[in-house]
């Protein structure tokens, strides 16, 4: 999988049109939900008839449904975030288009991001999208000191990134990498791979024999942002196209900045329970399916997000 070769100190994230409508799930029946591999029960009622190319790919209880349950954290703007009551972003046009080509309705409800993985496996939701980075961590469900956690999950590999140091506008701290942040405090989400990002910096630096940096982990990406804001931490941690679209739109680009090449870039991916095993598959052909017809460079070069397109869906194609 090949990431985009425009360089990615421009701005992602300004698409050419909208791909369809996102509905926002209000209440999840759990019990639709599950694990949704084949199931032979249904082998009498395999849905409607539905003329998508892809349809017949889709576990029939997800056709029967005509849905896909998707739970997200829609606070990273332009990727997924909440506008007029709605969940909107570069992960809903994606699964809006990938509806067309498989014949059903993504419905998003935004949750912790913490939570995602562990509700994803509880059944839930039937997927997770979310800007989620695709490593071997999660495909096996390890926590940072590759201790078991729970069961890992799959990965349809859809969209490149790497991680972003951002701070307050004009750079009080001098700021200008994330080694720059020995024996600072810096402010992220829990739960994120940008968090580990800033445990590993920490250990260099005590291994290089300076302070290590203060990590203030919170609940949601937009405390994490306020404490920078307010010059509680000197820096924050983030995806790279969110932090550069933050650096863009708060207060109308004279809150932040974002400092020092990218780091770290690898794949996002639509996090899918192991034991569903057709649904991954027919996510990824989907995935195949919109970026052979453009319809996956429409939506990226709406949002400016273009410089993360991939030429190629992967499973698990993370490290």
């Amino acid at each position: 999988m090949t990431a985009s070769t425009i360089r990615r100190t421009t701005a992602r994230r300004s698409r050419l049109a909208a791909v369809g409508s996102i509905a926002v799930a209000g209440t999840l029946l759990l019990a639709g939900c599950g694990d949704q591999t084949d199931d032979n029960s249904d082998s009498e009622s395999t849905g409607q008839a539905n003329s998508a190319p892809l349809f017949s790919k889709l576990p029939k209880k997800i056709q029967n449904a005509g849905e896909i349950q998707v739970g997200t954290n829609a606070e990273y703007a332009p990727m997924e975030f909440q506008e007029g009551g709605k969940i909107v972003g570069v992960d809903p046009d994606i699964a809006a288009a990938l509806g067309e080509k498989l014949g059903v309705e993504f419905k998003f409800t935004s949750g912790t991001f913490d939570t995602l993985i562990t509700s994803l496996n509880t059944g839930r939701y039937d997927i997770a999208m979310s800007s989620i980075t695709d490593n071997k961590q999660r495909q096996e469900g390890l926590d940072d000191k590759g201790k078991k956690l729970g069961p890992g999950v799959d990965f349809v590999d859809y969209f490149m990134a790497g991680t972003a140091v951002y701070v307050q506008k004009g750079n009080p701290k001098n700021i200008n990498s994330i080694e720059d942040l020995c024996g600072q405090t810096a402010a992220v989400q829990r739960g994120t791979t940008y968090e580990q990002a800033l445990k590993d910096q920490s250990k260099k630096c005590t291994d290089a024999g300076d302070k290590a940096i203060k990590i203030e982990p919170y609940e949601n990406d937009t405390e994490a942002q306020t404490r920078v804001k307010s010059g509680g931490a000197v820096a924050g941690v983030n995806d790279y196209p969110v932090a550069v679209d933050l650096a863009r739109k708060a207060d109308d680009g004279n809150a932040f900045e974002v400092v020092g090449e990218q780091i770290d870039a690898g794949p996002f991916g639509i996090a899918v329970n192991k034991d569903n095993k057709q649904l991954t598959e027919a996510l990824e052909a989907a995935v195949n399916a919109i970026i052979e017809d453009g319809t996956y460079q429409e939506i990226l070069e709406k949002w400016g997000a273009e410089t993360g397109a991939i030429d190629k869906a992967a499973i698990n194609g993370g490290k």
